[in-house]
């Protein structure tokens, strides 16, 4: 049979659908970075200004304690989706898949016509075509320079990044960034390859573990095709032995993988579930009015005839892990503090007045606005023997700004104790124009001196 299908009777299904997913991806990716609440963002970890966003609210560095959050739902997240859907990521988001698909299928196949057909990824482009790649390499070279600048964006906000591009020589690491990531990018894509799926990245080495016999997988079914591979892993040939055995012996599924592995084999560790070879195979059954010998499936279901069970104790366990991050991370996120305090203490514990009555003791305050408002702030004390000789007045403090404050209490101690006292105060720092919203209270002491100190 021949199976040397040109590209308008192939008929795709699986592929056409991780187009649309890879566009979709695409286009958040890059718009995201551009919207904008107020001026937060809805991911942004920026180094520069020491600060998150995240979910469109901003956070300082000190409150960091949410990255963690962030982490752990990323890796329980991609488990979860691994352990319910196999190596989805690889085949339907990751940006590795993507960019080959933009290079190989789109750059050299539809536009420059190095390659013959995108159902044939085994055949590399002839050497005769020495211009043709060359344009196809500067093509996918500005498209990095691109990609690399758009993962930046969520480091450097795009309103920051175009300016520090008029300046190279201030802006020499975030230039040094997106020239070592962007040129990765350019050898990875048109010289490793998937050789980066197959043997560096580390995902393909976690996968299998998270593998039960519930998984999606794509899967060769081998009581209807027959068998290819002995139990040894030797291909006995291309087309099963028996009459009654349905693969025709194509390998259309061979020549269309991207990792260059035959499916027929059972799973490994190379196979990122792109379903590729589920496409070619659909057509080629189709013919003999049959459904595809490759399909999205579960071990489970295809050898025992066993319906997938997606709501298992993995899965549910997975989801209550994620369940547990998530408010997590609401609860600390939603714990925002719109203004920083931290209270220093000066070496000199204390001063007594000339009076002889007046005990002084010198703070330092280091104030921070964390909102994206200016504000004035003050602050008062918990207790009221207690006064505040410095500062006088409210102050003005810019969004993100800081401000060091050097402040003096005095009183006047009714009873002083021979070996001294240290007296418990709560600061209650605060905005004037949102008390409410905006303030934090910090615990400190006010230090007496004893008898003896007054002696003198």
């Amino acid at each position: 049979m021949n199976c040397n299908l040109n590209t308008t009777q192939q008929t795709t299904f699986y592929r056409m659908k991780r187009y649309i997913v890879f566009s979709i991806i695409t286009f958040i990716a890059i718009i995201l970075p551009y919207i904008t609440v107020e001026g937060k963002h809805f991911f942004l970890l920026s180094f520069d200004k020491k600060q998150l966003h995240l979910l469109f609210t901003t956070f300082d560095m000190q409150e960091l304690y949410l990255m963690p959050f962030i982490l752990i739902l990323f890796f329980l997240g991609i488990f979860f989706m691994t352990t319910l859907g196999g190596r989805v990521w690889c085949g339907w988001s990751c940006p590795q898949t993507i960019y080959r698909i933009i290079y190989r299928d789109l750059i050299q196949t539809y536009l420059l016509k190095i390659r013959r057909s995108i159902h044939n990824k085994q055949k590399e482009p002839e050497n005769n075509q020495f211009f043709k790649k060359i344009v196809g390499f500067l093509l996918w070279s500005a498209l990095a320079f691109l990609a690399a600048s758009n993962f930046i964006w969520y480091f450097v906000p795009p309103e920051d990044f175009f300016v520090y591009l008029k300046d190279p020589i201030e802006h020499s690491v975030m230039y040094g960034f997106m020239i070592g990531l962007a040129s990765f990018l350019i050898y990875d894509i048109t010289t490793l390859k998937e050789d980066f799926c197959v043997y560096i990245c580390p995902y393909a080495r976690v996968q299998s573990v998270l593998f039960d016999e519930n998984t999606l997988q794509t899967i060769y079914d081998e009581k209807r095709g027959g068998q290819i591979y002995n139990d040894a892993g030797v291909k006995m040939g291309s087309k099963p032995p028996l009459e009654s055995d349905d693969c025709t012996g194509c390998e259309a599924c061979v020549r269309v993988c991207p990792t260059h592995i035959d499916i027929r084999k059972g799973m490994q560790l190379e196979c990122i579930n792109c379903l590729e070879c589920a496409d070619a195979c659909t057509p080629v059954m189709a013919k003999l009015g049959k459904k595809s010998l490759i399909t999205w499936t579960s071990s489970n279901e295809i050898e025992r005839g066993v319906p997938t069970k997606y709501i298992r104790f993995r899965t549910i366990a997975y989801g209550i892990a994620l369940s547990i991050a998530l408010i997590g991370l609401f609860l600390m996120g939603s714990t925002k503090e719109y203004m920083l305090l931290n209270i220093n203490r000066t070496s000199q514990l204390y001063t007594i007045q000339d009076d002889g009555k007046t005990v002084e003791n010198v703070y330092t305050f280091l104030f921070q606005n964390t909102d994206s408002k200016d504000h004035i702030y003050y602050f008062d004390i918990s207790n009221n023997d207690i006064k505040i000789q410095k500062p006088t007045e409210p102050f003005q403090l810019k969004a993100g700004a800081k401000m060091k404050k050097v402040v003096i209490l005095s009183s006047l101690p009714k009873t002083l104790k021979e070996e001294g006292e240290d007296l418990p105060i709560l600061i209650k720092a605060y905005a004037t124009d949102d008390k409410e919203k905006i303030f934090v209270t910090r615990k400190t002491i006010f230090i007496f001196p004893k008898k003896s100190d007054f002696a003198k």
